[in-house]
């Protein structure tokens, strides 16, 4: 197959990508991904490094490009590969550092905190820093200015219903993101927020121990993020989650009955079953999942498609009816203020696509 000649898309550089870090190794595709990477020019190169770093797997991929170019004899762009992969390390040592800092000054001022998503998809890392707390925002936000000179950033209607605020702290780039009491995009989830730091379970980063979430907890908060909030994954979710499903770490009768408690078991269960079908498109087998998994799942990854660096859910009929049951479900439990909260969505989700097209962003608003 001659690639030189092939216009590198957005498309083609997630196939790439997603064949890098899940096809299993034989001598056809080793081939194939070397004879690929060789004929990437620098422009090229440079735009599967940009889309790795918006999926969140720079590490991980360049990591498993770099014994390939080698294999190849490939000195100029094993250099490039080498350049990118330092910046990156840069990034993430940095980040990192200031993560601890923060989470050491909740803990000494006696205040719980749990990282959540970020250290998910070590060793890469996200673009923002999540936490989680119990603590009430007054003392957050007094804390995070006196201890650290936190600046707060300007907050979204978005932000404002689901009960979170972003920090600027000086010498980290990335925003430190924290949510408050409630999770959720519109704060409706108070039963999935008490069981974060119930639940919570320590991690050893970088000689580094940090408070993250449980595992069962930590599939329904991306849940929550994917099928509820953005309509799309990055290809980390998808290595994230299988990579969980694999370990056999997930108990998954507790998982469906949290789930369930949160209102969001069918969402759960159809974000496996994605995570699934694209894992079985590029290694030939599924992630193992239970029966009931399968049951309960409303559709798996025949819908989803590329588009703008992500893979897509459909909002329509899809992810709409998955937002039906879980407003209906907090109804009958009589959950009053969440199911207010969430009935708000579609008409923030209505003025940020009114923003979008008016001004070219809903910044402010989603």
């Amino acid at each position: 197959m001659d690639v030189s000649n092939q216009k590198f898309s957005g498309a083609r550089g997630m196939d790439l990508l997603s064949r890098l870090l899940l096809c299993p190794a034989s001598g056809e595709s080793t081939s194939r991904l070397i004879e690929e990477l060789t004929h990437l020019s620098r422009e090229s190169f440079d735009e599967l490094v940009r889309l790795a770093d918006s999926n969140h797997v720079i590490i991980r991929a360049l990591e498993v490009a770099r014994p390939l170019l080698q294999a190849a004899g490939d000195a100029e762009r094993e250099g490039w590969l080498v350049d990118a992969l330092l910046a990156e390390r840069a990034r993430i040592e940095n980040a990192i550092h200031h993560l601890a800092k923060v989470c050491a000054t909740f803990h000494e001022s006696g205040y719980d905190v749990s990282v959540i998503k970020s250290l998910d998809h070590w060793p890469d890392i996200g673009s923002d820093l999540d936490l989680y707390t119990n603590t009430e925002p007054e003392k957050v936000i007094a804390m995070m200015q006196s201890h650290l000179r936190a600046e707060l950033a300007a907050r979204s209607w978005g932000d404002r219903l689901a009960r979170k605020w972003n920090f600027i702290v000086p010498g980290l780039p990335e925003a430190i993101e924290i949510h408050m009491t409630r999770m959720g995009q519109t704060g409706e989830q108070a039963h999935l927020a008490s069981r974060i730091a119930r639940n919570s379970r320590i991690v050893q980063i970088e000689g580094r121990e940090f408070r993250v979430a449980s595992v069962s907890d930590r599939l329904m908060i991306s849940t929550l993020q994917r099928m509820y909030r953005h309509f799309y994954f990055r290809l980390c979710d998808i290595l994230d989650s299988a990579g969980l499903c694999e370990s056999g770490l997930v108990d998954f009768q507790a998982l469906r009955a949290a789930a369930t408690a949160c209102g969001i078991w069918e969402g759960t269960a159809t974000y496996l079953a994605i995570v699934s079908d694209y894992v079985c498109r590029y290694r030939g087998t599924p992630v193992p999942l239970p029966e009931f998994v399968w049951q309960a799942a409303r559709f798996g990854g025949e819908p989803v498609f590329f588009a703008r660096d992500f893979l897509r859910v459909p909002i329509l009929p899809q992810s709409a009816g998955l937002y039906g049951t879980q407003l209906s479900g907090l109804l009958k439990k009589r959950e009053l203020q969440s199911s207010a909260r969430l009935g708000l969505l579609p008409w923030l989700a209505t003025a940020a696509a009114v923003g979008q097209k008016i001004t070219g962003s809903d910044k402010g608003i989603w």
